[in-house]
């Protein structure tokens, strides 16, 4: 099972958890990712993030059909907020059940990794003195 989903109301993290339960799997591995109210010395008010969303969604379902293939996975969601989002608030959710953790470990890292790097999603932060818009892996 593969879900993807990009939202802008905030992201239901025990039900995305809940999504990949799977009794032939031994381990289940979550990533959260919230927003800092800090960064590079500046203070952060909020993010906003904006998608392509077409191409969006059908590139984080081929990384996840990708990870699943590689780590045996049973399931795997990955869940991106769009929109405004304050800080403490939760931006993306990545949760994978496999049969052993190392597996769990390895395809979650990969799935988080390869959407910052590949997936048409944009983020601006906002701070006291203006906006930026971030280039991946920054």
């Amino acid at each position: 099972m593969i879900a993807v989903q990009l939202s802008e109301i905030p992201l239901d993290t025990s039900a995305i958890i809940a999504s990949v339960q799977d009794e032939r799997s031994g381990a289940i591995d979550v990533f959260i990712g919230t927003v800092r109210n800090q960064t590079k010395g500046k203070t952060v008010h909020r993010l906003e993030y904006e998608a392509y969303e077409p191409m969006a969604l059908k590139e984080l379902r081929s990384i996840c059909e990708e990870a699943q293939q590689r780590w045996n996975a049973h399931a795997i969601a990955a869940h991106h907020r769009l929109g405004t989002i304050e800080t403490g608030g939760i931006a993306v959710v990545v949760a994978v059940s496999t049969p052993h953790r190392a597996d769990a470990f390895a395809a979650c890292q990969f799935v988080i990794d390869t959407l910052k790097e590949r997936v048409p999603i944009w983020k601006k932060e906002v701070f006291d003195d203006g906006e930026v818009w971030v280039t991946p892996h920054a």
